[in-house]
């Protein structure tokens, strides 16, 4: 279940695509429902989804995914997302919904907006301020809380495990 995004579009001075079309971000300015992958600071790769249309670079960022059954932090960051799933720069350009290395679907649980913390984005040095960042409050597979906001424990009862918020 992917736990924590974080949104950029063209207009603010954060996203790949803020100056203008590159080699390396021409997928982000491409059709939506696409992976935008590249790697961060040499060490790591950022596994994207493009969004909104064409020749408008926009595009969610997959923070954090929690992994049924896997310890809750394996994927708590967005360079743990893409060496859990194996992802890296062979995968960009592919359509979300139509291959066969990676997909997301829709999940079976609703969310209301109480469910979620919106916030600012972390780890960028431009833009910020601006509230982009959501992550689902029960998760304890995030990547870093708001200040003030506490890490849900786990209630284990009856052998069952349950997220308590």
């Amino acid at each position: 279940m992917i736990v924590e995004t974080e949104a950029y579009s063209q207009e603010e001075e954060a996203c790949h695509g803020y100056n203008k079309m590159t080699h390396s971000n021409k997928v982000l300015f491409g059709e939506p429902g696409r992976f935008y992958i590249y790697r961060s600071y040499g060490i790591h790769h950022c596994l994207n989804i493009v969004t909104d249309k064409d020749n408008f670079a926009s595009g969610v960022l997959i923070r954090a995914v929690f992994v049924s059954n896997k310890n809750e932090r394996l994927a708590a960051g967005p360079g743990l997302v893409t060496k859990a799933f194996d992802v890296d720069n062979k995968l960009n350009s592919l359509k979300v919904l139509d291959n066969k290395f990676l997909w997301i679907s829709k999940g079976d649980s609703y969310l209301a907006k109480k469910d979620l913390i919106q916030t600012t984005r972390i780890g960028i040095s431009k833009a910020k301020n601006i509230k982009w960042r959501w992550y689902l409050k029960r998760s304890r597979s995030i990547s870093k809380r708001e200040k003030g906001d506490r890490n849900p424990y786990l209630k284990n009862s009856t052998n069952n495990l349950s997220w308590i918020t």
